[in-house]
């Protein structure tokens, strides 16, 4: 598959992430973050049984925790105190922190171009927000932020440090091992569980883990072994809009116009960024310097 188009439908099918824990789950942030991460990883890892080698346990920690725990965590903290739509239209942000983040890790100076792109996904960004009637929780704000910003930098320390040699299933496998363990602590010290649990429930658990975890990582990993961090990160704006859809359709939030603009310019971030100018070459001349042929 297309490293774009592998990018595109895993942003896609995270944006389905706010729909379903605010539909079909309980309201226990870590709890599903737990359980989202350790289903993916079990899905992952029953077909690729690799283990890293010694030296890269310690960069699997490490981007198991930005990649997964971190992200998890806060995602799950803003999309229980904001709207979805509201809550995923911060992950517009992440091209802009990966931009940067490339930057100053990566040694990747921006073109004027990218930085126009992530002007514009931006300007629209500001336009759902502050023009919406919904009022913004401080706290789901926060969190929204550090998710993207968490998953940005766990992308760029990808693209610097490779891959270990093993199936990328397994790669993937074991940072969702890594941050369901995390995570999975942290519900027992906060005492994050329900009373009980719904069949509801432990279908939307079931969703969570294989087709909106498992799945989707290994497609965004893939995608960033292949064309790196930097060019996948506009992706990031699909999660907006399918969240922001999703919402309007089963939730019967009405955005309003100037959001709807504000969503249309953001897909405009979105083209601008994955275009890529013509240059034009001119044609090799064969006429010779008169200085050469004064040498023959």
């Amino acid at each position: 598959m297309n490293p774009k188009v592998s990018a595109a439908v895993a942003t896609i099918l995270w944006g389905f992430t706010y729909i379903v824990s605010t539909t079909l789950l309980p309201q226990n942030p870590m709890l599903i973050g737990a359980v989202r991460a350790l289903g993916g990883a079990f899905a992952l890892l029953l077909f690729a049984r690799h283990l890293p080698p010694p030296n890269w346990w310690n960069k699997i920690i490490v981007l198991g925790t930005l990649n997964a725990g971190l992200f998890f965590g806060l995602l799950f903290i803003s999309a229980m105190r904001l709207p979805g739509g509201v809550a995923a239209i911060f992950q517009a942000l992440g091209p802009l922190c990966a931009i940067l983040l490339g930057w100053a890790i990566l040694k990747m100076q921006p073109s004027l171009l990218k930085i126009a792109s992530v002007v514009i996904g931006v300007a629209g960004v500001s336009l759902v927000v502050l023009k919406g009637s919904v009022a913004l929780d401080a706290i789901g704000v926060a969190a929204a932020l550090g998710g993207t910003v968490s998953l940005a930098l766990g992308g760029v320390l990808m693209s610097k440090w490779g891959k270990p040699p093993i199936a990328l299933l397994a790669f993937t496998g074991w940072q969702l091992l890594v941050a369901g363990i995390e995570l999975f602590i942290v519900a027992l010290l906060m005492n994050d569980f329900p009373d009980a649990l719904t069949s509801t429930n432990v279908a939307g658990f079931v969703i969570l883990a294989v087709v909106l975890t498992a799945i989707p990582f290994a497609l965004w990993f893939k995608a960033i072994g292949q064309i790196g961090a930097v060019a996948v990160a506009p992706f990031f704006l699909l999660v907006l809009i399918t969240a922001f859809v999703l919402d309007a359709l089963i939730k019967g939030f009405v955005p309003t116009a100037m959001q709807i603009i504000g969503a249309l310019i953001v897909l405009a971030g979105l083209a601008l960024s994955q275009w890529t100018p013509k240059v034009r070459r001119r044609p090799a001349s064969h006429k010779m310097h008169p200085a050469s042929h004064a040498k023959h």
